[in-house]
């Protein structure tokens, strides 16, 4: 992927250096996507509490030591922000509308959000109610050395897909959601959570067939990469890996052969109509 040199976004915080912040009572919705994401990936419930509870404390700043490669990442992902706001900027233009563009969160470790308390024991993660995108940087390390995905395409995937749900947002589908959790079990709202992930993977995917018509800075290879990260984080693939069994009730994400398939998608057909996966008979 060629971006070195190109537009940054504006739309970005750097809390990176700042830590701390408390969590709402009764833990909040951010708790609660910790605790799901660090089990799912293997990990003891109890370490969830206790490092939240040691996040209980007043924000304070720190002296951050940047390496060249760490702000080479902050610098890659402004980039495919930028990338994302000409792209659905430009979608929402021909349809006479105006695109309200989402703000990127670097943060290190821990920071507050409209979602609640965010670790970067979620991984990155949009919150619809303050339109943020949250991503601390060493997930990237993390997609590298745990999930054995290569290529600067593949955290451009990642990136685009969170900006795929605040598309959601806009289009009224995160609000729609929201109001079927409180009528659904857990299965029902898992199996809806499902649609909800792979149609933003269709959307990122959406983002890269325009990007690639825009700029012309990808080749076969930043694609297989995108779709080696979607492979990697499929929730059949981390149940296994975490326990050793597959349990599809408490899928969220779906599966690694779903996320593939929308994403590739998307990419093909750039076309908005082609990724409604809620009316889809087979995902």
């Amino acid at each position: 992927m060629r971006w070195e040199g190109d537009q940054e976004s504006d739309n970005v915080e750097d809390r990176r250096g700042i830590s701390g912040g408390t969590i709402a009572a009764g833990g909040g919705i951010g708790a609660i996507i910790i605790g799901i994401i660090y089990v799912l990936l293997g990990g003891n419930p109890s370490d969830v509490l206790q490092q939240t509870q040691s996040f209980q404390q007043q924000q304070q700043t720190t002296t951050a030591n940047r390496s060249p490669e760490e702000e080479h990442l902050a610098s890659f992902s402004k980039v495919v922000l930028r990338y994302t706001e000409d792209v659905w900027d430009s979608l929402y233009h021909a349809s006479g509308k105006n695109y309200r563009k989402p703000t990127l969160v670097l943060f290190t470790e821990s920071t507050q959000s409209g979602c609640g308390f965010a670790s970067a024991i979620t991984g990155p993660f949009y919150c619809p109610a303050d339109e943020k995108l949250y991503l601390d940087l060493s997930f990237f390390n993390e997609l590298q050395q745990r999930f054995k995905v290569e290529g600067e395409f593949a955290m451009a995937y990642v990136i685009a897909h969170e900006v795929g749900h605040h598309i959601q947002k806009l289009m009224g589908i995160s609000d729609k959601m929201e109001q079927l959790r409180a009528r659904m079990s857990e299965t029902e709202y898992n199996k809806m959570s499902v649609k909800l992930e792979l149609q933003a993977d269709f959307l990122a995917g959406m983002w890269a067939h325009y990007t690639q018509q825009m700029k012309k800075n990808l080749d076969d290879a930043d694609i297989e990469s995108a779709l080696n990260a979607a492979n990697a984080i499929g929730d059949d693939r981390l149940q296994q890996q975490a326990q050793g069994r597959v349990v599809p009730d408490a899928f969220t994400h779906g599966t690694s052969k779903q996320r593939m398939y929308w994403f590739k998608k998307g990419y093909d057909t750039g076309d908005l109509n082609q990724g409604d996966t809620f009316n889809a008979p087979d995902l």
